[in-house]
């Protein structure tokens, strides 16, 4: 189980070739405030792969734009596949680790497979079946897939999905990207072409 949720480059790289798609399009779409142009505003960020996403280091930018227009510098920092918010690990990460602390209750069992400290784990499972209960995400999820079990969230979303490991996380990362914005209205507009 734990050797499907090995991430190499390629589809870290892929993730990546996303993300620069869908700031593409929100810079094509402009400022939602003044509908002035929107340029490249892109900022570091020290992502943390563990042992599941060794090359996650590499993946440093997060895209975001900010408005060219004089008075208004509204900055929109589109959807994301690779960051899953304000974690510091990425997302594919975040949602393998959390899958596996349920199936790996032993602490040390946890930090010797993923190399994610098991208090992170818990933190992270505390919020799928806590605060992300209240998002409009999770709503739309719940009407989408049946039998989505609170209880093993992120895993009775995971296993609803189809063919790979790497494609499931994949599909999982889209689903939940409208949660890594806050200044993009809609940002699952953006998402919907892929």
């Amino acid at each position: 189980m734990v050797e499907q949720f090995v991430f190499e480059r390629e589809f870290l790289a892929l993730l990546e070739q996303e993300d620069e798609r869908i700031a593409g399009q929100v810079a094509a779409a402009g400022c939602e405030v003044c509908g002035g142009p929107l340029y490249r505003g892109d900022y570091d960020r020290k992502p943390r792969g563990a042992w599941i996403a060794v090359g996650a280091e590499e993946s440093v930018r997060r895209f975001s734009l900010c408005c060219g227009r004089e008075g208004c510098r509204h900055r929109a920092t589109p959807p994301s596949l690779r960051f899953l918010g304000r974690r510091v690990y990425v997302g594919a990460v975040v949602i393998a680790a959390s899958i596996l602390g349920l199936l790996l209750q032993v602490s040390d069992a946890l930090r010797k497979t993923t190399g994610v400290p098991a208090r992170t784990v818990r933190r992270w499972l505390s919020w799928w079946q806590g605060l992300f209960l209240s998002t409009e995400v999770f709503v739309a999820l719940r009407a989408r897939l049946i039998d989505i079990a609170v209880e093993a969230l992120p895993a009775s979303i995971f296993d609803q999905l189809a063919g790979t490991a790497e494609s499931r996380v994949r599909t999982m990362l889209f689903l939940l990207a409208p949660l890594t914005t806050g200044s993009v209205t809609d940002g699952s507009r953006f998402l919907r072409a892929a």
